[in-house]
């Protein structure tokens, strides 16, 4: 039997950065990985393709809504190939699952294939595809078996006509009307997709706005964009039924007086949320806990209620974002290392990665009304911006929420161009505890979109935005 300082289960971004940690700081490594590729659910069926999808949707749009603007003529019909686009985005995510490979090998990592499953607290069973089982012994053992889709009680999934974002990522032709049950990160990024390509695309969503973990600013923000591009929103309506036949789908739902609407469409959407995925693990032999969301308890090491056993990512409470886990993989590997590693939560930021993006990290304007923390708050718009106006992208705006005493960055919301990758500014600013008055001085590049979040700074310090 092979044994191990420490063996991870699930080779998604918490799992296999973990192992990758645990081999620098010198430990004996295993990763024991359900299917035949590494990466899990976000390099093979969540973050990488929808993103390599939003980016050929992308092109697209800008081909036949976009390029006259900028002079580019093209002569004769622009069609979407919905197939090759598929075929790019299975390539980058080829690409990318063959790097994860690379990476095991390099730091001397030993990858196991097969279904893994608890015989006791420090001994792991590994069912393999052809039917063989192995046993392995580590002293650690990290669970980051990651998340499924969920679903409603009343919704069959029968992926062809009912799909969820694994399918939505592999259709076989353009659908001419997309409903969207959630209005969440996932339905609004595929719906967007599908929108750029040419289908109707209605979104049902529970609660009175998208994205309702954000600020509402945002959600605001985001769906009167989404609107101008087309897409139909249905808020504050509860879906009661869908009925899948063999070319289109029904869904029924009670709208915002509870009087019972029908929407119609030849694909159906559910992006609801997803949920911890731990089946088969047989967490009851290790001593392993969950709660009744299905979620594994953990203390602030990380640790389950058997002590050598962590649990990271999307099975634990928390977030469900990538580099969530990767944080909480470190965090794990740093602490079995005797290392003092701290995460602080409140500074892992949220991205929708539409056009325009959204993005945010610290605390909303509704949480800190609820905790009554007396703050203050300065905004500016993307449209002011030299280089917003350069690119077309007029969108959105930056806002940063600040201590009305101390003048501390409590939250920093953003929407538009590029601001996927702005949000770090604020991360960074948050982790030295800024001022608003300390991003307000400093210097910018122009012209950049970056630019937004000195004025929203200056904003917030005293009403001092320059350009606005």
């Amino acid at each position: 039997m092979s044994t191990y300082d420490v063996a991870i289960i699930g080779s998604g971004p918490g799992g296999y950065v973990a192992a990758i940690r645990c081999a620098q700081l010198g430990m004996k490594t295993a990763i024991i990985e359900k299917y035949d590729t590494l990466g899990g659910t976000c390099l093979n069926v969540g973050c990488i393709p929808s993103k390599a999808l939003l980016d050929s949707s992308h092109h697209y749009h800008d081909a036949i809504a976009h390029f006259e603007d900028h002079g580019i003529e093209i002569s004769g019909d622009i069609k979407a190939n919905l197939k090759k686009m598929i075929d790019r985005k299975q390539n980058v995510v080829d690409t990318n699952t063959s790097g994860i490979k690379y990476l095991m090998d390099k730091n001397k990592i030993t990858i196991y294939h097969g279904m893994g499953s608890f015989v006791d607290a420090t001994h792991i069973s590994i069912a393999q595809a052809d039917g063989k089982t192995e046993e392995i012994e580590a002293k650690n053992i990290i669970i980051a078996t990651g998340s499924k889709p969920s679903t409603l009680p009343f919704i069959k999934l029968d992926k062809k006509r009912v799909i969820t974002s694994t399918e939505a990522l592999s259709l076989k032709e353009i659908p001419k009307h997309l409903v969207v049950i959630g209005g969440g990160v996932i339905g609004l990024e595929l719906g967007q997709v599908y929108k750029r390509l040419g289908a109707e695309v209605s979104v049902i969503e529970y609660m009175d706005r998208i994205i309702p973990t954000m600020d509402a600013s945002l959600s605001k923000e985001l769906q009167k964009v989404l609107k101008k591009q087309g897409v139909k929103f249905y808020t504050k309506h509860k879906v009661t039924a869908v009925k899948a036949g063999a070319k289109e789908v029904t869904i029924t739902a009670d709208d915002k007086k509870g009087n019972p609407v029908e929407f119609k469409g030849d694909y159906c959407l559910v992006s609801v949320g997803r949920k911890p995925y731990t089946d088969g693990l047989n967490l009851d032999k290790a001593g392993v806990k969950a709660n009744e969301k299905g979620q594994i308890d953990v203390n602030d090491h990380l640790q389950t209620s058997a002590s050598n056993i962590y649990a990271i990512g999307d099975v634990i409470k928390g977030a469900m974002l990538a580099h969530k886990a990767e944080e909480e993989g470190v965090f794990v590997a740093e602490t079995i290392a005797g290392q003092k590693p701290h995460i602080d939560y409140n500074l892992i930021p949220g991205v929708v990665y539409t056009w325009p993006e959204v993005a945010a990290v610290g605390k909303t304007e509704e949480q800190l009304k609820e905790a009554g923390v007396d703050y203050k708050s300065g905004q500016f718009a993307m449209r002011a911006l030299g280089r917003s106006r350069a690119s077309g992208d007029i969108d959105g705006f930056v806002k940063i929420l600040a201590d009305a005493k101390t003048d501390e960055v409590l939250g920093v919301h953003m929407c538009g161009a590029r601001v996927a990758d702005l949000i770090a500014e604020a991360v960074v600013a948050m982790e030295f505890r800024a001022s608003a008055e300390d991003i307000a001085r400093m210097s910018h590049a122009h012209p950049t979109y970056a630019e937004a979040v000195k004025e929203a700074a200056l904003d917030a310090t005293g009403k001092r935005a320059l350009h606005s």
